[in-house]
């Protein structure tokens, strides 16, 4: 007899989710995964002047506004057949470089860190015994005694603040054991307590990053200067000191702290090396440009990776994207590229319309080359491990976390696990290559090979903005016709790694890494809400 559980809202996310699953013999045997919310951005920008996309698409997200704003900018561009110069080059890619780092620290401490790490738990430290265990891990040393402290503080008036609600009904004050029946049995008080003091550094370090952007961007959420033609920000040398001054305090913060916490973290959480693998299907579009404009040359490279053909990565090519809708509350046509993508919608929406045997998701299921793809850092940093032209340092440290665990399969990563690592690593790549923009921009001024903006005529015409947002792939379409937009299409991360099922019954990423998740309690399925929050929906 198979049981069921429901987990809605899915919390600790940016979007709105739900999962609902069916368990035989203690694993899940079925999921279907739901977004719950309507944007309708697209429709918003029917009819408004192609420069508008810039500024209204990122209100799409309140966390990757930059990425979506570089993708509608690329997509005017392309329509108009404008290539930005060098100097707005490398201005957007620090700009994107700070989006990531702000949105994989955001990720892993705020949003995924309290799957991992229990804050009632450490109250049971030995503030000597976490400093010796901080030094050995190589991770930051923080004021453990003063952070247990008001831990201690919170208890003591009868709640744990922010940290409350995180047991799934069980008050950790009361009955300690059944809240750590949640978290690895092994693992140290000293490494929960290092875990909780980590969160709230990140909590500074996730402002430190949106500084740069707001720097660059004039403010963040919602950047002002990646305009269609490069970029209005001036890189004067104050401004430029002042951006890297920051983006070196979080790139030694990322190196110094979150890359040891996860190698510390991770051998107790080894079983979901195990499970929340999908369907073995990744892409990339490529980001942070090079100078060719080539997305075979973007620091991330662009590639498509089918494990079921091999461990090989396939160019990426745009025509074999389409959207399918029949089991989504559209009444689009279904299998449209992208570049014709529509967003109509059904007229009445009530709980009768939810079917799980129907349409059950605002999501569209995108498919490449027919196939379900998952997106984001995990398929990024599998293609670049395995492009030869890709930077030799990415590869260095994929296999030396992996030896640090003593992992000697690289196939691992395809797994809850490997999802959580890939995203973190990633993080201390793009930290690094962040300063490298840096350099290369001061460079170019140097040079005097630094323009920020081009003039450009506007036309009619399409174009596509093919770009990656730090939870995965990101294509921005666009038609322009008698200077408006006539028609506006996203195809964004959330769509790629959070699909229903296709029009041939196939389920979409996340649902495929539910399937075989152990669960031990129906009532409290803390793994399927790992493997959810590791795909950053």
């Amino acid at each position: 007899m198979a049981n069921r559980f429901i987990i809605d809202p899915v919390t600790r996310i940016e979007g709105h989710l739900r999962v609902e699953c069916t368990v035989e013999n203690g694993k899940v045997a079925d999921a279907w995964v739901t977004g719950t919310l309507y944007r309708g951005v697209e429709e918003v920008l029917r009819g408004r002047r192609p420069t508008d996309a810039f500024y209204l698409s990122q209100r799409v997200c309140g966390l990757c506004p930059t990425s979506h704003g570089h993708a509608s900018s690329m997509a005017v561009e392309d329509a108009y057949g404008v290539k930005i110069p060098n100097g707005a080059r490398l201005v957007r890619n620090i700009l994107e470089c700070a989006e990531f780092m702000h949105s994989h620290i955001l990720w892993f401490y705020t949003l995924a860190g309290l799957d991992y790490v229990n804050p009632a738990k450490a109250l049971e430290a030995d503030v000597a015994d976490t400093i010796a265990l901080a030094q050995t891990a190589g991770t930051g040393l923080s004021n453990f005694g003063e952070v247990k402290d008001r831990l201690a503080t919170l208890v003591a008036g009868g709640d744990l603040s922010i940290f409350t609600n995180g047991w799934w009904g069980i008050d950790p004050l009361a009955d300690p054991k059944a809240a750590d029946a949640l978290y690895a049995p092994d693992m140290p008080a000293e490494l929960h307590l290092i875990g909780v003091a980590h969160y709230l550094e990140a909590l500074e370090m996730q402002a430190e990053a949106a500084r740069v952007m707001a720097l660059i961007g004039g403010k963040f959420p919602h950047v002002m200067t990646s305009l269609a033609g490069g970029t209005a920000w001036a890189p004067v040398p104050e401004k430029l000191d002042d951006v890297m001054f920051r983006l070196k305090r979080v790139r030694d913060w990322i190196v110094g702290t979150m890359i040891p916490d996860t190698l510390a973290i991770a051998p107790f959480y080894a079983d979901a090396l195990e499970f929340g693998g999908g369907p073995g299907n990744f892409l990339s579009f490529g980001v942070f440009e090079d100078a060719s404009f080539d997305i075979k040359d973007r620091y991330m490279p662009a590639g498509y990776i089918q494990t079921s053909r091999g461990l090989t990565v396939e160019d990426v090519d745009i025509d074999k994207i389409r959207e399918y809708v029949h089991r989504c509350w559209y009444t689009s046509p279904s299998g449209l590229k992208p570049q014709d993508g529509q967003v109509e919608i059904i007229k009445k929406w009530d709980d009768s319309t939810f079917d799980l045997d129907g349409q059950y998701s605002w999501n569209k299921a995108p498919r490449y080359d027919e196939q379900p793809a998952e997106a984001g850092p995990l398929a990024r940093m599998l293609v670049a491990y395995l492009t030869p032209t890709a930077d030799p340092a990415i590869k260095e440290l994929i296999d030396g976390a992996l030896k640090a665990l003593g992992i000697d399969d690289p196939t691992k990563l395809v797994s809850l696990l490997g999802r959580v690592a890939a995203r973190n690593l990633e993080a201390a790549i793009i930290a690094d290559q962040s300063l490298v923009f840096c350099a290369e921009l001061i460079e170019a001024i140097r040079t005097g090979d630094a323009q920020t903006f081009v003039e450009h005529k506007e036309k009619d015409g399409k174009g596509a903005g093919i770009w990656e947002a730090p939870r995965g792939a990101l294509g921005h379409f666009i038609n322009i016709k008698g200077g408006r937009i006539e028609n506006f299409n996203m195809v964004t991360p959330s769509t790629w790694d959070l699909s229903p099922r296709d029009d041939n019954g196939v389920p979409g990423p996340m649902e495929e890494a539910l399937i075989g998740t152990p669960i031990d309690d129906v009532e409290r399925p803390i793994m399927a809400a790992r493997i959810a929050r590791s795909f950053d929906p």
